[in-house]
């Protein structure tokens, strides 16, 4: 088989075990071309390769676990909160209807606090479902410590994730009222929307004007929200709803059809429980045309002086 057969076949696999790991749709690709690389090399050198299935996910394995150790060390100095780079998926992504939950912001947010290794072996284990032994021959471990790192990575997990999920329908009802309520500036229905201890987060990297640091609370979140949809709606801007990294969310886009931000709303126990709004636009580049988000708080406070 050509590597250009193999791409086709295993890219989408790669690439979701590759941005599970990083977080970063960027790096990720990255790891993915690099993988690829070297199988071509390979190949080119007449050398076989029995399971082109388990070689890529061990390459895409052992490069994103180097990349993520490094990008730890970049992250430390970040400005501001690190959010994930956002995927706007499909509503039934079929390639990736078995990791949808696992591509949540929230739920990669969560990941950031696992060592690389026990990541590794979680993810593999857990949202891939490979065997035990071939977990442990994709980090280079023995099965009992990969039982370990699995087992210690998954008691984490679910101390840090809400017991009870709202079903799909759930979802897109509630995050349709969510966002009806906010561009119609409705904040006691925006409030109802919203878990008591509701979080906030934002991930600008000092570039673009964003939240300082999370915000907790129904009233000060919904406050927040509805600040922001204001001074997008004085700016012409616009709100796409949408699905990002399978759960309910919206692009955020300015007067010009450029894009500015990417929210992500998870959902659970009948509230909203976590909303993270990414406009770093660096973190946004793998999309088509993005915009400026600080020259659309300018316009927007421009229009408010104007009236």
């Amino acid at each position: 088989m050509s590597t250009s057969d193999l791409y086709g076949e295993l890219r989408s696999r790669a690439f979701a075990i590759a941005y599970h790991m990083l977080g970063s749709v960027g790096e990720a690709e990255d790891v993915v071309q690099e993988a690829f690389l070297r199988v071509h090399q390979t190949l080119r050198q007449d050398e076989s390769i029995p399971s082109p299935r388990a070689y890529i996910a061990t390459l895409v394995t052992r490069l994103a676990i180097d990349q993520l150790r490094s990008a730890r060390v970049r992250r430390e100095r970040y400005v501001g909160e690190w959010l994930p780079e956002p995927l706007v998926t499909d509503p039934t992504p079929a390639e990736h209807a078995e990791t949808t939950d696992s591509l949540s912001l929230a739920f990669l947010v969560l990941l950031e606090s696992l060592s690389p290794r026990q990541r590794a072996a979680f993810l593999l284990r857990e949202v891939f479902e490979y065997p035990y032994a071939e977990v442990a021959e994709i980090i280079g471990t023995d099965v009992d410590s990969t039982r370990h790192l699995v087992a210690r990575a998954r008691g984490h997990v679910r101390e840090h994730r809400p017991r009870y999920y709202a079903s799909r329908r759930q979802r897109e009802e509630l995050a349709q009222r969510f966002f009806a309520a906010a561009e119609q500036g409705d904040l006691r229905a925006l409030e109802a929307l919203l878990a008591q201890d509701v979080v906030a987060h934002g991930d600008g990297g000092g570039k673009v004007p964003a939240l300082a640091r999370p915000v907790n609370g129904r009233e000060r979140v919904a406050k927040i929200v509805l600040t922001g949809l204001s001074v997008l709606a004085r700016a012409g801007g616009r709100i796409q709803v949408t699905e990002v990294n399978g759960q309910p969310g919206a692009t955020v886009f300015d007067a010009q059809h450029q894009l500015v931000a990417v929210m992500g709303l998870d959902i659970a126990q009948g509230g909203i429980q976590t909303i993270h709004s990414i406009v770093n636009p660096d973190k946004l580049r793998h999309f088509d045309q993005v915009g400026d988000l600080t020259a659309l708080v300018r316009a927007a406070r421009r229009s408010g002086h104007d009236g």
